[in-house]
């Protein structure tokens, strides 16, 4: 079984490509399951004062559910449909989060850390933010997020563990023990969650050119028992499933034998595929 559980489409605004259109893309792929993902609303800016094209507006939230559970049934037979969603952890606004991820049949929600207060530390238009900045506190803040996030229970799959590298961003070389502890820290309360984590492939076609996470963590997370899927967090149709090759040979050669997939909220282990 070939999967990709993280992915985005034109609702959210900085994506291109329809649901269905993604959906015909993974026939074509071969793959056994396409998870469909997209950004949950904004819920602690203004999103008409907010940079424009962050996420999907909240009244298209279930017209999102319905056309996934729509193509779900249309395709049945040739791919089977995951009704996904990558819900942003934001402290303080838990209790929004949670009406989100409990209204609706969610197969799986994706838990992750795009903002540090109204900075969205992935955007590229927001790189000015790290000015004046000590990296190192800047890590501290995000992994500490990442930590809080998975306690919460709200999500099924921890996304891109260390998106905070996309732009090139990081502690000095003399600081890479406290760096280390942060993750550390975040990877165990990850663990301690029960929750999967993924290896994101897109993290090769950004600044930082590796994958999200860094093999090194990705080790530390193996020797602590985390699940694992897959996902290409791909924005465009044409890149469904970009570089996930080189993400299953690479878990293959960390010893990996089986990946996450979801169904209803419960996870179900499948073999790992070549």
């Amino acid at each position: 079984m070939l999967i990709d559980y993280h992915t985005h489409h034109e609702r959210c605004g900085h994506a291109v490509g329809t649901l269905e259109q993604y959906v015909r893309r993974g026939i074509e792929l071969g793959l056994s399951q396409l998870g469909l993902s997209d950004h949950m609303p904004l819920l602690h800016v203004d999103p008409a004062a907010y940079y424009p094209e962050m996420a999907m507006p909240m009244d298209e939230l279930p017209r999102y559910v319905e056309e996934v559970l729509m193509l779900k049934e249309k395709y049945r037979g040739e791919i089977d449909i995951k009704l996904g969603l990558e819900g942003d952890y934001i402290e303080g606004y838990e209790a929004e989060i949670q009406q989100i991820v409990e209204r609706y049949p969610w197969d799986y929600v994706i838990g992750s850390v795009h903002f540090l207060g109204e900075w969205d530390i992935t955007d590229f238009r927001q790189t000015a933010g790290w000015e004046g900045r000590d990296p190192l506190k800047v890590y501290e803040t995000y992994y500490d997020a990442i930590g809080k996030a998975a306690a919460t229970g709200f999500y099924d799959i921890l996304g891109h563990f260390d998106v905070i590298k996309r732009f090139g961003y990081a502690p000095t070389a003399e600081q890479t023990a406290e760096k280390e502890s942060f993750e550390n820290q975040a990877l165990q309360s990850v663990a301690e969650s029960g929750i999967a984590m993924e290896l994101n492939a897109s993290g090769l076609t950004k600044p930082c050119a590796e994958m999200f996470p860094a093999e090194d963590i990705l080790r530390r997370a193996i020797a602590r028992g985390i699940p694992l899927t897959l996902g290409s967090d791909a924005h465009d149709p044409k890149k469904l499933s970009e570089n996930l090759d080189q993400a299953r040979m690479q878990l293959k050669q960390l010893g990996v034998k089986e990946v996450a997939t979801f169904d209803r909220r419960q996870r179900i282990m499948i073999p790992l595929q070549d």
